[in-house]
């Protein structure tokens, strides 16, 4: 190399100490922007399954050996403000399922400016496991920058998003202590064959978490529908509320991804059958689970009656719906929803003592139940106790439960007292 070359290229030597000195001073106001993007990000990301946010500004050692590697000499020698690189700030979104993934990227395209995604690793090659991620370079938006700044904040400063599942994360922190923190000899292969082998572990089991949440979204949607179906039959039976009140989901995937016999998929065909209207086949395999042996533990006893009962109800055996329902609350003292069951169909059948026996024990289990002190409003109100009746619909008031029914049971009561008056 000539001499004239030396000396130019000395020319634009970085200088450590000024390029720390810079840094430092914009290091409160980066911790600060941090914050205000991350307080965003909590605010206006909306999942079912909450995730975790881990954030951070790059130290200046590694912002240092970073920009060495990515910016031009002449950049870091002449450069009198800071230096920006892509995840100078950076946040981490932790989810718990696979799902949540393009769910936040939706969201983040959405709700922000969005310069970049990068989906980091490759799910499509069945030959190769490592790091996966997907890395979302965000402009900071205007409502997290302090405003009362005195510094001038590059128009380059960006904010690096990455989204990961907890498996993912738990993956990419292991792996970054034991490979990007030691260097590997040819002679390692071994090793890394292992890694790779325990990563496809981590990621077989991000696939069954997230199959089994699926299982429990269809399941979730069938009892839904189940639950207000039952409801819908009960009002009308007792003629306080029209067809209006309660909304139907039609639109349900009734196929089961599940081998079949297992429990769990018998009782979402059960949930199929049942919110189909085919009770006896749903009668059928109820009795199917609650015959099998060994016999199923409690926590499916409980379930499966209540289910069962459920679509006695419907097929207007109400004894039958009865001695589940009673079924379902001895195999869990807690069940204080087989209780509030039992009591309706108590009240459907006229007995408006044993109903109002029935509501009182689901109420000490747990008081805050608006439904079912109106439930038994309602029967002290057709046994002529209108003071109790009263009190108890001023309760289930008090707890939310302002509807149609509510306000016409509150006239008529009201018009009894006058007239005893």
């Amino acid at each position: 190399m000539s001499i004239e070359l030396q000396q130019e290229k000395k020319l634009f030597l970085p200088e450590r100490n000024k390029i720390k000195e810079v840094y430092d001073s914009y290091s409160s106001l980066l911790n600060e922007i941090l914050k205000n993007v991350e307080s965003d990000l909590k605010q206006k990301l909306n999942l079912r399954s909450k995730p975790n946010y881990k954030s951070r500004v790059k130290s200046f050692p590694s912002y240092y050996r970073k920009i060495l590697r990515v910016k031009k000499p002449e950049e870091l020698a002449t450069s009198e403000s800071l230096i920006c690189i892509t995840d100078i700030i950076g946040i981490r979104i932790i989810c718990p399922f696979l799902e949540d993934l393009s769910v936040v990227e939706a969201q983040v395209k959405e709700l922000y400016n969005v310069l970049e995604i990068e989906h980091k690793g490759n799910p499509n090659n069945f030959k190769e496991f490592g790091y996966e991620s997907v890395h979302i370079l965000i402009k900071i938006p205007d409502s997290c920058l302090p405003q009362d700044n005195l510094m001038d904040i590059p128009s380059d400063l960006v904010c690096e998003l990455q989204v990961r599942t907890i498996l993912q994360d738990a993956w990419a922190e292991v792996e970054h202590e034991l490979i990007y923190k030691s260097e590997f000899s040819p002679f390692d292969m071994p090793l890394r064959r292992k890694l790779a082998s325990m990563n496809a572990s981590l990621s077989l089991a991000d696939i069954i978490f997230q199959e089994i949440r699926d299982y429990q979204n269809k399941l979730q949607v069938e009892m839904d529908e189940r639950r207000q179906t039952f409801y819908l039959k009960a009002d009308n039976l007792t003629s306080e509320v029209s067809d209006s009140d309660v909304s139907e989901n039609t639109n349900i995937q009734r196929v089961s991804p599940f081998v079949r016999g297992t429990i769990d998929d018998l009782i979402l065909e059960a949930l199929h059958e049942h919110n189909a209207g085919h009770f006896e086949k749903a009668i059928e395999i109820y009795t199917t689970v609650l015959s099998s042996k060994p016999q199923p533990p409690a926590p499916v006893l409980t379930v499966m009656h209540k289910h069962r009962g459920m679509a006695y109800f419907a097929k207007n055996d109400f004894d039958l719906a009865l001695d589940d329902f009673r079924a379902s609350y001895e195999n869990d003292p807690n069940n204080f929803r087989a209780l509030y069951y039992e009591g309706i169909v108590y009240s459907i059948k006229g007995d408006y003592k044993k109903a109002i026996e029935v509501f009182t024990e689901s109420l000490k289990i747990n008081e805050y139940q608006s439904h079912t002190l109106y439930r038994r409003a309602l029967s002290y109100y057709n046994l002529g106790q209108y003071e109790k009746a009263l009190s108890d619909l001023n309760d289930s008031m008090k707890l939310g439960l302002d509807n149609e029914e509510t306000k016409n049971l509150h006239a008529k009561l009201i018009e009894k007292f006058d007239m005893i008056v």
